[in-house]
């Protein structure tokens, strides 16, 4: 992991400078890396085999901590910009891009087919064509739970104990302690007292 954070673009990327994404050798290097280690993760190991999903994790990822679980599919860029922390649970098809940092919190839900992605292209066609991206980091804070088929895109902080809908494209901060939804995304609702009282289900989001 250690070797594939030296390499100078992805440095460049992290700070949110354009840099080269698609002609790099060593960023290429590192991103056939991350895919090998994902694809030994999603289809050489056993789902019960969490011993081996565990230390994988672990190989794959910047800092992994206590009682995480991966439901493969499962797939990075990089690896070594995740952060994920303690008891956070990533349900099938969780997709990372992680050319800048995405850090996750603790007990952080996320239901299947979620996409995090940090990269951004310039607007101007010349720069695209010389393979040139940036990327802006994420971060999800503590026990925030985000539906299926979520989107959340670079630069987005979401707040503590948040919900995010099933569907939503997030492309701005969501405060803490509110149910937003939507494309794009907005706030609907604070949460209240009254959603810790037996019966107060939302359906607009899944696990």
């Amino acid at each position: 992991m250690a070797d594939r954070m030296q390499a100078a673009e992805l440095i460049r990327a992290t700070k949110g400078d354009l840099y080269d994404a698609n002609f790099d050798p060593s960023l290429l290097a590192a991103r056939n890396e991350a895919k090998d280690l994902c694809y030994d993760y999603n289809y050489s190991i056993r789902p019960s085999d969490t011993v081996r999903q565990q230390a994988m994790l672990r190989q794959m990822l910047s800092k992994v901590g206590q009682g995480v679980t991966v439901n493969a599919p499962f797939w990075c860029d990089y690896g070594s910009n995740v952060t994920l922390g303690d008891g956070t649970f990533l349900n099938h098809n969780t997709v990372m891009l992680d050319c800048a940092s995405i850090t996750l919190g603790r007990r952080v839900f996320v239901a299947p087919d979620c996409c995090f992605s940090t990269a951004a292209h310039p607007i101007d066609t010349g720069r695209r064509a010389m393979g040139l991206e940036y990327a802006l980091p994420i971060t999800i804070e503590d026990d925030v739970w985000i539906g299926a088929g979520v989107m959340v895109l670079p630069g987005v902080t979401i707040g503590r104990g948040s919900v995010i809908g099933a569907g939503s494209v997030v492309n701005k901060d969501i405060p803490a302690g509110v149910v937003a939804v939507g494309c794009p995304c907005r706030v609907i609702r604070p949460i209240t007292n009254k959603d810790a009282e037996m019966g107060q289900l939302w359906k607009g989001s899944s696990r």
